[in-house]
């Protein structure tokens, strides 16, 4: 039984064993994988290199660099040393010089401390990259711009007076940082773009001065331009006078010289005039005499006409007496002619004669046929009842 027991108890270990070495396995295993993951995580094997950016690969085993831009790459880790660049345009700006009472300011020549805005622009050199990548620090505007330009500008503004520095000579000082501070750069891989200088800030009795100064050249220019104005305006009054002057003289000649070519024009005039007058006097007495014996042409027509008509009036009248003369001879023979007939006719018709007095009397009056009277009386005392007396 006991036997029995102890078997059973050393089952019961060996079981317990070999679960807690199971156990520990997974925990093995687990640790083992979050540490491979964290450091994944950590050293990614695979690089990816953005837009505008240089990716450089050394193989610490072979000693080889491959260089890529746009895309992913391969970094195993412990194999692999990639660093990626950006080829982009930087801008380093001393950000404790802008101001003159700032932590460190710009000496001039004179000892005086100014604040000037310097922009430097700059880039990687794609080109030398490759050859001073290694070299190169982790913030390259801070270990290696900066103190390069710092180096550089705080002794060429050293060199110059604030006025030279305010107004005279910034593109010669750009120019001369540019020239001393390019070479520097190149050394490191790394190519100046540009070098802007902005607003200068000057000392606040240095300022006072200047205005001051300023005001004081100003009114001197002021005034010197005032009096150069006045002096052309006076330039000018003189100038004026003179063609004013001149015109006069000119106006004087030129009226002169009009009144001369008038007069000889007139006098040219004349000569052609006056034979014009002669000829138009002669002219006007032909015309007289012509007009003089045209009316006595006339007048001479005229009475001729008044006597042929007088003539032919004559004439015509005497024709008219002949022809009235001869008119009354026939009328007149005519009329015997008629009161022949009318006589003989009465004779034998008496009664016309009261036919002829009724007619004549009104052609109201009706005609009765009525016999003579016997003593031949008015026939119209029988009608009337007026007869004679017996």
């Amino acid at each position: 039984m006991l036997q029995r027991i102890k078997v059973l108890l050393l089952r019961a270990v060996r079981a317990s064993v070999n679960a807690i070495s199971a156990a520990r396995v997974t925990w093995v295993a687990l640790v083992i994988f979050l540490a491979l993951g964290y450091a994944m995580y950590r050293n990614p094997p695979v690089k990816a290199v953005a837009r505008g950016e240089l990716g450089l690969r050394l193989n610490r085993l072979t000693g080889t660099v491959d260089e890529w831009r746009d895309g992913s790459v391969l970094a195993l880790p412990a194999v692999h040393e990639v660093r990626v660049f950006s080829l982009r345009d930087q801008v380093y700006k001393p950000a404790d010089s802008t101001r003159a009472d700032a932590a460190a300011p710009f000496q001039s020549v004179e000892g005086l401390s100014i604040g000037v805005d310097v922009s430097v622009r700059y880039a990687l050199d794609a080109a030398r990259l490759r050859a001073v990548w290694t070299r190169l620090p982790d913030d390259v505007g801070a270990d290696v711009v900066q103190p390069a330009v710092n180096s550089v500008v705080y002794k060429i503004f050293a060199r110059y007076t604030v006025r030279e520095i305010f107004s005279g000579k910034r593109a010669e000082i750009q120019q001369a940082i540019e020239t001393e501070l390019a070479p520097k750069l190149a050394a490191d891989g790394l190519v100046l773009r540009d070098v802007l200088i902005g607003k200068v800030d000057l000392p606040a009795d240095y300022k006072r001065g200047l205005d001051a100064l300023l005001a004081e050249e100003l009114a001197s220019e002021k005034m010197r331009f005032t009096l150069e104005l006045k002096e052309k305006r006076v330039r000018e009054s003189e100038l004026e006078a003179e063609a004013l002057r001149v015109r006069r003289e000119k106006a004087a000649e030129a009226a002169a010289l009009e009144q001369v070519i008038a007069a000889r024009g007139q006098d040219e005039a004349m000569k052609h005039v006056l034979p014009l007058k002669q000829r138009q006097i002669e002219q006007r007495k032909l015309e007289a005499e012509a007009d003089r014996v045209a009316n006595i042409r006339r007048a001479k027509g005229a009475a001729q006409a008044r006597r042929i008509e007088a003539d032919g009036e004559a004439k015509a009248r005497e024709r008219l007496a002949e022809a009235e003369a001869y008119r009354l001879q026939k009328v007149g023979k005519a009329s015997a002619e008629q009161m022949e007939r009318e006589g003989a006719l009465v004779s034998r018709h008496p009664l016309l004669i009261q036919k002829t007095l009724a007619d004549k009397l009104s052609d109201k009056i009706q005609v009765i046929i009525a016999p003579p009277p016997a003593d031949s009386g008015f026939i119209g005392a029988t009608l009337l009842g007026a007869g004679p007396k017996q």
